[in-house]
């Protein structure tokens, strides 16, 4: 598991497409990394541990929306963050379906470790009803779908309106999905992080 409260680095000195690990800069996330399990939609578990790395410029705008669903009582929990290449391919040979899994040769953009899956938590950790699990494929989970309870859609809202103000953009059918609009050129990559035991 990552560990809760340790002291953080900087991000002093690092290029904006350096890999770092986001729970060495911030104690202030909650993360349920599905792929490390088989609590996902492919019933397979495809990492070998829970990490979320991403790019110090995905991270950098990471905080900073954090800081402000802080100031609302809230926070993000992360459920997916840069996805190496080659479980990109491990995914594709368990559903190759590109309308549920970005075919390994073009790559996502969370190959290029500016794309994050995500909700939203209290202070406390309880989850924000945002209307469908992570994962779910269907018209329930789309953002314009307005066939939902005021709370849900207010949820929702608040998610998507920070995220945009810190430079990410969503994809119209899953709530819980977010690309940095400056890491869209950036290469895909296969970096692997180190397992702690």
């Amino acid at each position: 598991m990552i560990p809760k409260i340790h002291a953080l680095k900087s991000f002093e000195n690092l290029a904006d497409t350096t890999f770092v690990r986001l729970a060495d800069y911030s104690n202030d996330f909650e993360y349920d990394l599905r792929y490390a399990t088989e609590n996902n939609f492919l019933k397979a578990k495809v990492y070998e541990c829970a990490e979320c790395y991403t790019r110090v410029k995905t991270a950098k705008a990471l905080i900073k929306a954090n800081d402000d669903f802080i100031s609302k009582g809230l926070k993000i929990k992360f459920y997916d963050c840069y996805r190496p290449n080659s479980v990109q391919y491990k995914m594709w040979e368990i559903v190759p379906n590109p309308q549920y899994v970005a075919n390994p040769v073009k790559g996502s953009i969370h190959n290029k470790g500016g794309a994050v899956d995500i909700t939203l938590v209290t202070t406390t950790g309880e989850e924000l009803d945002m209307g469908t699990d992570f994962d779910f494929f269907g018209k329930k989970a789309y953002h314009d779908n307005m066939d939902l309870p005021q709370e849900i859609l207010d949820n929702r809202r608040v998610l998507k309106e920070t995220m945009e103000k810190y430079g990410f953009w969503s994809i119209r059918t899953e709530w819980w999905h977010y690309n940095l609009a400056s890491a869209s050129n950036d290469r895909i990559a296969d970096f692997k992080w180190e397992c702690k035991q």
